[in-house]
């Protein structure tokens, strides 16, 4: 049983989202949960589409990106800029680079170049290459920006040699899958704004779903690619994990319940929560009951009030994520930065609870109160990340 907590007046941030957030899932038995706010009626997120985007919503880890096609639309880039992202993705796959790298790589470009092989005034000879704008960051040039270091002026105005070379030294970064996409951003091309790449990985992922049919819901399992299928220490090529592998016991603002504003989670007491993605800690406490005591080292009940010890994390995107009813104080604290999969706490019943579980809530334009609340099951669904134990 989950009620909302204390929340501080939100920090608003405008958010671009490109994809239907399809509002569908099956209520199962009723746990718990009395919640904060009124009801909200789901809407579309915004922004245009095509087949290719709605293609992306399946998953085919043997799908090839095509070059010459039709491209999908998105509102943030031309037909130009995906087909440059399009030969990324695919000298990714010839490379039989796992495609959280074609993520990364795609985010490293949308911010180096806005996917847009750029000569340079102060080299004249990229000047006469074909090329789609003109830049003057020191001798910088094509997709990534790289320098003389990485090849010739014609080596690196050529979008496929420019994302090899990026492939190349992403590979050696240590356990590059599982940290952060700015951390092995930044180790590829120390920038001098290294936490710049983040705001880019969401869209990367839906681009990369449309160009390459769902890849950025698969994860590497055995060397092969799953769709569907992160859950905990697994990491989606998206960047998103499951917090943990129960299924949906209690939907999002059911007609029993309106303003429960998350999903309640099967699970055991002391079963292990991971961050849902690699982000920064914004509260990790125990949350009043309706009496105000922070009593959150015991059992709590139904009509108890309060979230009992909770965490909340701001990712990449303005997106936040809540885990609410631990059963003691969470392992991280505010302003302490999780990567994807990091244990942050152990399930429980604290707080108005009715027997063990983990709610989990997502919240989007950094908007940690009920009006920046959206249904976790489409959500993580899109992401490779399955909450509703279909993993």
């Amino acid at each position: 049983m989950s009620a909302a907590p204390d929340v501080t007046a939100p920090v608003r941030r405008k958010l671009r989202v490109g994809v239907l957030a399809t509002a569908v899932t099956t209520v199962l038995t009723l746990l718990c949960c009395v919640g904060g706010a009124g009801a909200f009626l789901l809407t579309e997120l915004g922004g245009d589409q095509k087949d290719g985007v709605l293609a992306g919503l399946n998953c085919d880890p043997a799908y090839q990106v095509d070059l010459t096609g039709d491209m999908p639309r998105f509102t943030e880039y031309g037909e130009g800029q995906l087909r440059n992202a399009a030969v990324i993705i695919k000298v990714g796959q010839d490379m039989k680079v796992p495609a959280r790298g074609w993520v990364i790589a795609l985010a490293t470009a949308m911010q180096e170049s806005a996917l847009r092989n750029l000569a340079n005034s102060t080299v004249p000879a990229s000047l006469a290459l074909p090329h789609e704008g003109v830049g003057a960051d020191h001798d910088s040039l094509g997709l990534f920006q790289q320098r003389p270091g990485w090849g010739s002026v014609e080596q690196r105005m050529t979008p496929s040699y420019t994302a090899r070379k990026f492939y190349e030294k992403m590979v050696r970064v240590r356990d590059w899958q599982h940290r952060p996409l700015t951390v092995v951003a930044q180790r590829v091309q120390v920038s001098a704004f290294p936490d710049a790449y983040a705001k880019h990985e969401d869209l990367a992922g839906r681009i990369v779903d449309a160009l390459a049919g769902g890849a950025a819901r698969t994860v590497e399992i055995a060397g092969k690619a799953v769709c569907d299928a992160a859950a905990g220490a697994r990491i989606a090529a998206s960047g998103w994990t499951a917090p943990l592998p129960g299924g949906v016991v209690s939907g999002f603002r059911t007609t029993e319940r309106p303003s429960h504003n998350g999903v309640d989670l099967a699970a055991d007491k002391r079963t292990e929560i991971h961050a849902a993605s690699a982000g920064r800690v914004l509260v990790a406490r125990c949350d009043p009951d309706h009496s105000g005591k922070r009593d959150c080292d015991r059992d709590g009940w139904p009509g108890k009030g309060g979230c009992g010890w909770f965490v909340d994390i701001l990712h990449a995107g303005g997106y936040i994520t809540r885990y609410c009813h631990m059963i003691e104080r969470p392992r991280v604290v505010p302003g302490q930065s999780v990567e994807a999969g990091e244990v942050i706490g152990l399930s429980g019943t604290s707080g108005n609870s009715s027997g063990p579980h983990l709610h989990f809530e997502v919240h989007i334009d950094s908007d940690r109160s009920s009006r920046g609340a959206v249904n976790p099951v489409p959500f993580m669904r899109e992401r490779g990340a399955p909450v509703d134990g279909t993993a």
